[in-house]
């Protein structure tokens, strides 16, 4: 995709308060935000991060090539002139760069979302596995698709991996996404979106017509500070809807809702002015699951509204996905004018999701599965559904630890990030698992050894024994190995946090680390088969592992 548009056709585009009438007549090729990836012709859109601030890269990105800057007002020039009149490159001062960027990225990519229906997912957990359910309905009405979730992002047979550590990817590089999907001739998209894409602006340009929200629960409490904060993140997607711009192929403007997440349904409902319609499995649910039926590899349910009943299956487990199916299908209907029969087809279509209750299987008498579960509530509903895939195993009847029918968990909780969730999630495991192994996930900065206290503190709390039913094993290689030593025929060894990553972060660097592998290394190990390595992370270099003692 060769582009090429004027800086000053762009700024004119642009809505208020961005929009600037004497900006340079300069031709540009490119976006970027890291000096580093500036190539000739490019703007540079300086801003101001965390730990890093992109004004005092500008003269490198000049060096690379930049043809024009974007900061902040004031940063270089006076606040008064706004252009700073620089003989090889031009500045733009704005006084909100970040906001302004993907109004900025969406005019040079020529408006991109007002030529697909989008549809917008969000909440704390179920995401992913919504956004890929709306994409396999699309698809299974015949409907060309394309896809950006967290995992990556589908444009026709085109598979793009969207990074380490993703949240929603920047705003150039989401309207970048977009403008491939209409050159590539397709006509929906499925976006997901997060609290941290809407905090930072990253999707204000998308033009949603169709809003899911899956639930919101505790998260991002060190980046919003509140729950209200974080909820009014979210709820951005639904005020955009009100100022997204009539479509030839339509703009239905619905907003989806859980009715059963009583934290945000009435805030929600109430804050939604354009259509909109809940779903859930309780009484009063617009969209409801009747006659739910659960199996260790599946689940069955009826969809029932006033419009239709459809009776629908789906090859993911667990009652919390009885709810992203129940959105998923609400808003395929009801938005994008899908029948409910095709519906319930794409749902069956989805054989699974990387990282999303993955099962690895080498031959072991036991289970061993990768989920992604992070936060409190993503854990619970986790272990719930694995307990639940233990007791129907076991044709109605309760765990019993004599035969090899226990839930064991291995997580553990990032660094630099919402401290709180640490004991609850501690607290959660040590009620809902028989046995805790807490280990490792992404420490950053932080000590890792501080973050597993806070932890066992929390486990403590509800009861836990420590060496009995709960350990603490840093290196997240051994505490896998760990766990599938206490594995007995029978028993779910459930690794949580990671699922579909591929690396983790000691200090400021990434570790190549993917769960998955690392399960398949202990298992061929414990097994006594060839498989892959175990990946290196730097707890394998701890001399003094008073946590081995059970070796």
């Amino acid at each position: 995709m060769t582009l090429s548009k004027s800086l000053q056709k762009i700024f004119t585009e642009l809505p208020a308060p961005f929009a600037q009438a004497d900006v340079p007549d300069v031709q540009i090729t490119g976006i970027s935000i890291d000096s580093r990836a500036v190539k000739p012709g490019y703007l540079f859109v300086a801003m101001k991060g965390g730990s890093v601030d992109g004004h005092d890269y500008i003269l490198k990105a000049i060096d690379n090539g930049a043809v024009a800057v974007v900061g902040e007002v004031g940063r270089i020039a006076p606040a008064s002139s706004g252009i700073f009149d620089n003989p090889t490159c031009p500045y733009v001062g704005l006084e909100h760069p970040r906001r302004a960027l993907s109004w900025i990225a969406a005019s040079f990519y020529d408006w991109p979302g007002r030529k697909l229906t989008v549809i917008g997912v969000t909440g704390t957990d179920g995401k992913t596995t919504t956004t890929n359910l709306l994409y396999q309905i699309l698809k299974a009405a015949n409907l060309s698709a394309g896809m950006v979730s967290t995992v990556n992002a589908v444009i026709g047979d085109e598979i793009l991996d969207t990074g380490f550590h993703v949240t929603t990817p920047d705003a150039h590089d989401v309207q970048k996404y977009l403008a491939r999907m209409v050159d590539a001739g397709l006509t929906h998209v499925v976006l997901e979106t997060t609290s941290h894409g809407w905090a930072q602006h990253r999707v204000d340009a998308c033009e949603f017509d169709i809003g899911v929200v899956t639930n919101i629960t505790h998260e991002h409490m060190d980046e919003h500070g509140s729950y209200k904060n974080y909820r009014a993140a979210k709820a951005r997607l639904f005020s955009s809807l009100e100022v997204t711009r009539p479509k030839l192929n339509g703009n239905p403007r619905l907003g989806v809702i859980n009715h059963d997440d009583v934290k945000s349904f009435d805030f929600l409902n109430d804050f939604i002015k354009v259509n909109k319609l809940n779903y859930g499995l309780q009484v009063g649910a617009d969209v409801r699951a009747l006659d739910i039926q659960f199996s260790p590899s599946s689940i069955h349910f009826t969809a029932d509204s006033k419009d239709f009943r459809v009776a629908t299956s789906s090859k993911l487990v667990g009652s919390y996905n009885v709810s992203n199916c129940l959105a998923a299908l609400t808003a395929a209907v009801y938005g994008a004018g899908i029948a409910p029969e095709i519906a319930a087809q794409g749902i069956a279509a989805l054989e699974g999701i990387p990282g999303r209750m993955e099962r690895i299987d080498m031959g072991q008498n036991f289970t061993a599965i990768v989920d992604f579960a992070h936060t409190p509530n993503a854990l619970k509903v986790t272990l719930e559904a694995a307990r639940e895939m233990l007791t129907d195993r076991r044709v109605g009847q309760l765990p019993d630890p004599t035969m090899g029918s226990r839930l064991i968990a291995v997580f553990g909780s990032a660094g630099l990030r919402d401290k709180a969730k640490r004991r609850m999630m501690a607290e959660t495991s040590a009620e809902l698992a028989d046995l805790t192994v807490l280990t490792a996930e992404d420490p950053r900065t932080e000590s890792l050894d501080g973050i597993l206290e806070e932890m066992a503190a929390g486990a403590k709390s509800m009861g836990g024994r420590e060496g009995e039913t709960f350990w603490r094993v840093p290196d997240r290689g051994e505490a896998i190995r760990f766990a599938l030593k206490l594995a007995r025929p029978g028993d779910i060894v459930l690794s949580c946090g990671k699922g579909h990553e591929q690396s983790m972060c000691f200090g400021a660097r990434e570790h190549l680390w993917d769960d998955r592998i690392a399960m398949r290394a202990a298992l061929a190990e414990y097994l006594g088969m060839r498989g892959p390595e175990m990946p290196y992370l730097p707890t394998q270099d701890t001399e003094e592992q008073e946590w081995l003692t059970w070796k």
